[in-house]
């Protein structure tokens, strides 16, 4: 019973933050630390229940994924939207690849991890609050036709989201607005992103925790993929209308409170 409710509040937590920048990461992380789960098993778990999270914008536009999937032996423009899909999760793919073995042995060490994600909370909050008022007016608002180049600069972009605590919806989406792409704009096609982007993740993980798994956590691993993918799905629904009437300025503030209700924390305990 204490497993399965530690399943249900990391659901919760990954089905809120998954595509709010705020970093989900950050938040499973320190969720896992304050409810006492360090081991190998919760980590893989928590990597695989994001795709739960993930499949929630499959949910929401399943309409659009479809017609480009059937659009693609007919239509430019489909095969421009998967091509833009895909050269934009390369980047943070071949990097995240390349130094997954220094991010495990140093910046996700449970002694470390936590004042990380703490410095980068506050960090990235600052930058939010300054950037998006730098932001050059919007010149590309349709995130399902952007062009060629302005999808790699954002999929570079993805790759801060390495650091742990660094937003990956925050990096893509304020990056996109400093790229001259809506914010709107910049959110639907990180949802778009983020499918490839964490199937990669989950299979990567899986195959390298899989021995790290026993029967038992079957159960816990489905409540968490079905709490994190109706929670995500509501987020989703949601989450775009939001910015685009208060920007990201508000999980700027959290960001910084967060993070230094963190810091807080790690000097008393």
């Amino acid at each position: 019973m204490h497993d399965i409710l530690n399943a249900v509040l990391l659901g919760i937590i990954e089905g809120l933050t998954e595509f709010l920048p705020v970093s989900s990461t950050g938040h499973l992380l320190v969720g896992e630390s304050l409810l006492g789960l360090p081991d190998n098993k919760w980590e893989a778990f928590t990597i695989i229940i994001q795709f739960g999270a993930i499949l929630s914008v499959v949910a929401v536009y399943w309409r659009k994924f479809w017609n480009v999937l059937v659009g693609l032996p007919s239509s430019a423009q489909s095969r421009q939207f998967a091509i833009n899909v895909i050269v934009a999760f390369l980047p943070a793919a071949i990097l995240g690849a390349t130094v997954f073995k220094f991010l495990k042995e140093y910046l996700l060490q449970p002694s470390i991890a936590p004042m990380v994600i703490a410095v980068a909370w506050i960090v990235g909050g600052v930058l939010i609050l300054v950037l998006e008022r730098m932001a050059p007016k919007a010149r590309y608002l349709d995130g399902d036709n952007l062009p060629f180049w302005k999808a790699i600069q954002i999929g570079f972009c993805q790759c801060a989201a390495l650091i742990p605590g660094v937003s990956r919806s925050g990096a893509t989406i304020l990056g996109g607005e400093l790229l001259g792409v809506d914010r709107k704009a910049g959110a639907a096609f990180t949802f778009y992103l983020a499918v490839p982007t964490m199937l990669g993740a989950t299979v990567y993980e899986l195959y390298k925790e899989w021995h790290t798994l026993s029967g038992s956590d079957t159960s816990n691993i489905v409540i968490g993929f079905v709490v994190s993918f109706i929670v995500a799905y509501f987020v989703v629904k949601g989450f775009i209308a939001f910015i685009g009437r208060y920007g990201l300025g508000p999980f700027g503030w959290y960001r910084i409170a967060a993070g230094l209700a963190l810091l807080a924390w790690l000097f008393v305990k």
